[in-house]
Formats: structure tokens, C-alpha cells, sequence
């Protein structure tokens, strides 16, 4: 399973990088690896808000439909519209092309919340 040491992770299976004041999302290896064929991704508007553990869209595979859940609140600023066409980038390269949202945070103590990759990987460990 592919963990990059430079992100940070949240309980729903996101990630999340710092990106100066913005911050990147996307789902995690695992969580791609979990719902099998990515085949319909649903993302939200530029300018709208997420509120952190709030639905902000969701994604349809083969097996099931999963909310995608914003790890922090802030403003959409960019929406990754390849998805829409390409659903399978998020199976085939999930942190790389397959990013989700990028947001300006509006609460930094929600960082806080988030997991580093040896907290997340100990939480996939405790599932199994």
C-alpha cells in the first residue's frame, strides 16, 4: 500500500496536503483499493464551502456508493474536472492525478484532527 510520508491523513481515508494557504484532498491507496472500480466521482462547485466531517461529494464504484467526507472546512478554490471523465484515476493514481478539491482552510485548529501516516497506518492495522 502506497502511504506518502508527506501528507496528512484523516479517520474517513482522506488526504490532505499543505499547499501554502490552500490545502489539496483526495482519498487515500487504500480507500480506492477498498471500493474497487472508481466508476462516477461527484465533486462540488468552486466557491462553495465544506464543513470539516460533512459530506463533500462522493464516489461510485462497481460495488457501492461512499461519501467523501471534507477533513477540514474551508472554500472550494479548485476542483479536480478530469474526474468527471477519467472516475479510474482515482484507482490507478490516487495521489498524484486523482486529487479531489483544493480549499482555503477556515479553521486552522482543525488540523489538529488530522492523522500523520504512522497514526493512519496504525488505524488501517486496527481494522483489518
Amino acid at each position: 500500500m502506497n502511504l506518502p510520508k508527506d501528507l496528512f491523513y484523516s479517520e474517513e481515508h482522506e488526504w490532505i496536503k499543505k499547499e501554502n494557504n490552500q490545502v489539496r484532498i483526495g482519498i487515500t491507496d487504500f480507500a480506492q483499493d477498498e471500493l474497487g472500480d472508481i466508476v462516477f466521482v461527484e465533486l462540488p462547485e468552486v466557491g462553495e464551502e465544506v464543513e470539516a466531517d460533512e459530506p463533500f461529494g462522493s464516489v461510485e464504484s462497481v460495488k457501492t456508493v461512499s461519501e467523501l467526507y471534507a477533513p477540514l472546512s474551508g472554500k472550494v478554490v479548485a476542483v479536480n474536472e478530469e474526474l468527471e471523465d477519467s472516475p479510474e484515476l482515482v484507482n490507478e493514481s490516487p495521489y498524484e492525478k486523482a486529487w479531489m478539491i483544493v480549499i482555503e482552510p477556515s479553521n486552522e485548529s482543525e488540523f489538529d484532527d488530522l492523522m500523520s501516516p504512522e497514526q493512519y497506518e496504525e488505524m488501517i492495522k486496527e481494522d483489518d
